[in-house]
């Protein structure tokens, strides 16, 4: 069980940009390595990192612990722990039960929100997604699996992951895959009670601010590493103590769950280092936001198919499609990419982070930019107006459900933005039918609820659940000043 577990984690590295030959290889393995896992048993050495056990400390070396972890509609990180004791569990009973009511928990409490229709009477099956198993090398002795939640044997209606697998099997049944990958900006605090102060106050990319995070950020990265996922870039931000660190692509799926790894690995080494992080959309209120790019690509038969060299624009006419679908649902899908009222502090005209509902070729401006590589070809598309406040299973498959919809109806998108939108006057943002995007929480909110064809991909439960628990936190959050909605969110995000 341990090779296979281990061959797994080495073949599950993403491969948005390896050859078909390679992808083709892996997913191969990956089939192979879920057979070979749902017939064993999961075994205490499964859990623990190679060498780790002599290095266990206050931890007996015969323990492991399995973190089965889940993403509320709030967006935090939550999880449940197997304790193995030197026992094999069958891979059948690797699961914890947690209540129904889990899904109604607002960001500010654990008390469950109103109008859900979830209530504390009920468990659901928190089941381990074997193919998602990792060691946490800053937890020693601990591994984690992402988990679906089952009731009655059968993915539950409220599960966000579960949700994006059902958008992943709709793309399929087109004959279309959808890889990705988030670009997260984070701030780097000093420990300082009662304070919000960054580690540094350097300009963008300066060498100086690497120099200064140098031993975090090294280490940030080597975690990142150990845990399966390729670091592409890195560079620090226009904020104080702000970075940016890339992340190669990966299936919508396997993306989701490093985005979860990716913000609990940040928060882990950074603590160790005595620092601070946080993802928070908008932390200062002169200084730049944190935002959490999405970048995508439109796959079939193992091949990128965003780009075609006779096509409009140089895209196919189903990247043209899925485009305009995401472009048309854009303000609905707002109340699941920015889903808190500090997410819209960040969404301003004129800083990059997509404020009209607009796309471009290579326009910062644009909420949807198509990158143009040095070759001319198109490989991928950049989704701006989304941050880390959100649940990455429920953004991506609304996305890519917005996107379905444009090629189902056989959209095509206006002509591209080649400027700045708050450049145009009104007349002129009308005539190229240029909008605003919404400027609050409760105004995207309003459109999610208006938009038939994002509420029907989620479900009427799952809807009800999102739409609930984020007019809860509406009520609590919309009336705060900044300084207040950074005291109860920064350590939330």
């Amino acid at each position: 069980m341990a090779n296979a577990v281990n061959a797994y984690v080495l073949a599950s590295s993403p491969t948005g940009r390896t050859d078909n030959a390679q992808a083709a290889k892996s997913t191969c393995e990956r089939a192979d390595s879920s057979r070979e896992m749902k017939q064993k048993s999961l075994e205490p050495d499964d859990l623990l990192p190679k060498g780790s056990a002599g290095a266990l400390n206050e931890v007996p070396p015969d323990i492991a612990m399995l973190r089965i972890s889940w993403c509320d509609n709030a967006n935090v990180i939550r999880a449940k722990s197997l304790c193995l004791n030197s026992k094999s569990i069958p891979a059948s009973e690797a699961f914890v039960g947690i209540s129904e009511a889990m899904q109604a928990l607002p960001v500010m409490n654990d008390i469950p929100a109103e109008g859900t229709g979830l209530i504390p009477v009920g468990d659901v099956q928190l089941t381990a997604d074997l193919a998602s198993l990792i060691s946490l090398p800053y937890a020693l002795g601990q591994s984690r699996v992402m988990g679906d939640m089952l009731k009655d044997a059968a993915p539950w209606a409220c599960c966000p992951r579960s949700f994006l697998k059902r958008m992943i099997a709709r793309a399929k049944e087109m004959h279309l895959a959808v890889e990705g990958a988030f670009e997260n900006e984070f701030y780097l605090l000093k420990n300082v009670p009662g304070q919000v102060e960054p580690v540094d106050d350097t300009a963008f990319a300066a060498s100086f601010a690497m120099d200064i995070s140098a031993e975090v950020i090294g280490d940030i990265i080597r975690t990142l590493t150990a845990q399966g996922i390729t670091v592409e870039q890195y560079y620090p931000k226009s904020g104080p103590g702000q970075h940016e660190i890339t992340i190669r692509y990966a299936s919508a799926l396997q993306a989701c769950d490093h985005q979860i790894t990716f913000r609990e690995t940040v928060r882990a080494v950074a603590q160790k280092h005595g620092l601070r992080t946080s993802f928070l959309p908008k932390i200062f209120p002169d200084k730049t936001g944190n935002g959490c790019h999405l970048h995508l690509s439109l796959w079939q038969n193992s091949a990128n198919i965003l780009s075609d060299e006779g096509g409009t624009y140089g895209l196919s006419n189903r990247a043209r499609q899925f485009i305009a679908g995401i472009v048309s649902h854009l303000p609905a899908l707002m109340a699941l990419t920015t889903p808190i009222p500090n997410s819209y502090r960040r969404i301003q005209s004129s800083t990059w982070s997509g404020a009209f509902q607009c796309w471009g070729l290579e326009n910062k401006e644009a909420a949807v930019r198509v990158v143009v590589d040095r070759d001319k070809v198109i490989r991928h598309f950049e989704f701006k107006t989304v941050d880390a406040s959100s649940n990455p299973y429920l953004a991506f498959g609304a996305i890519i459900a917005a996107g379905l919809d444009g090629i189902e109806r056989r959209l095509e998108p206006n002509a591209p933005i080649q400027l700045d939108p708050s450049s145009l006057t009104p007349s002129e943002r009308d005539k190229l039918d240029v909008s605003s995007l919404p400027s609050n929480a409760s105004d995207a909110l309003e459109l999610l609820e208006s938009d038939q064809v994002i509420l029907a991909a989620l479900g009427k439960d799952l809807a009800r659940a999102y739409i609930g628990v984020k007019k809860t936190e509406l009520a609590a959050l919309e009336s705060l000043t900044l300084e207040q909605e950074v005291g109860l969110l920064l350590e939330k995000y």
